[in-house]
Parts: structure tokens; sequence; C-alpha cells
């Protein structure tokens, strides 16, 4: 066990998720500080992150629309248009999609699953975020040279940051901090 930020989590496990819930990404309904305006901003945040680079998974797997579906529900769920468990219902489906995959089709849809459970557990959006960049790492490391792939991630770590809103800017920048060596390093940009 390691301790981040007063937390703990498992880490190289593949679970990037803290053993110890942060409180401010609990909704206040539910005994945390989050309140639904940011939560849904996550949640926005999130599927933008996801669907920015869906087309890794779209050009391996051109017919399944899953994790495109997963991604809309995120969003809905957010605009207040279904459930949390809707949404989360689609998560699921997306990372159905990624399991017979590997590299970036299968970490895009990964992102995607994130990002849809956003509504469901808060602390997803920085899944979605180091899926996402994940992707762009294995796609560009595919092509090129590893250090173009870590370069590549960096890029997509700078562009996520750049679709903050300031709302929850300081909110996500901290949970990348504390959550860093969970995620793969991925917030090293």
């Amino acid at each position: 066990m390691e301790q981040f930020g007063g937390y703990k989590s498992e880490v190289g496990t593949g679970v990037i998720l803290p053993k110890i819930r942060d409180p401010r990404f609990i909704t206040v309904r539910r005994g945390g500080t989050l309140q639904d305006d940011d939560h849904h901003l996550l949640a926005m945040w999130a599927a933008a992150c996801a669907e920015h680079v869906l087309h890794h998974f779209e050009s391996a797997q051109p017919t399944d629309p899953r994790p495109r579906r997963a991604i809309d529900l995120g969003r809905a769920w957010a605009r207040g248009e279904v459930t949390w468990w809707e949404a989360r219902t689609a998560a699921g489906h997306a990372n159905a999609a990624a399991r017979d995959l590997s590299g970036a089709a299968r970490d895009a849809a990964y992102a995607a699953g994130q990002a849809a459970a956003v509504g469901h557990v808060a602390a997803h959006e920085l899944g979605a975020a180091a899926y996402a960049i994940r992707a762009e790492r294995a796609a560009a490391a595919q092509d090129e040279a590893r250090a173009r792939g870590e370069e590549a991630g960096r890029a997509e770590c700078r562009w996520q940051r750049a679709q903050l809103p300031d709302e929850i800017r300081e909110l996500v920048l901290d949970d990348q901090r504390l959550r860093n060596e969970l995620c793969w390093f991925a917030f090293d940009c």
C-alpha cells in the first residue's frame, strides 16, 4: 500500500481508484464536498478526454458503437437526461468492447468506459483522462519510437488540461498529482 494525499490505494494492480475515497469526489448528499455542478463538469471534461481519442477505437472497430454510446450517455447524465445507472451500464459495455483489443484501441474504449462512469463515481474522471493519454502513447509508439509515444502522451495531457473548466481546474490538477503514480505517470506533462 502507498499513501497519497491522506488516502491509500493499491499500486501496480491496474486499479486507479483510491482504496479510501477522496471526499472532494463524493457528493454533498453522500457526505462529501462535491457539488452537483462540479460533478457535471467533471463528467463533461471526462467525456471530452475520451472522445478526443475515440478515433483509435473506431478505426479498429468501425461497426461497434459501444464506446461512443458510453461517452454520449456520460454527457446525457451530466445534462440530467439519463440516470447515472444508465450511463454506468454503458460504461460496462464500453469496457467489454475493449476486452479483445490491445494498444490504442483498447485504451480508447476504456477511456470511454471511465467517462461514462463519472456519474456513478466522480473519481472516474481521472481514469478517462489517463486512458486517453495511454491511447495516444500507444498509437504514437506503434508508429514510431518509444520516445515519440511519451511525447504524444505529454501533448495529450496538455490538451486535456487546456480543456479544464476553471471551476474544477484546481481539483483535477490536485487529483492528477495525488494519483499520478496509480495512473501510470500519465500526468507528467
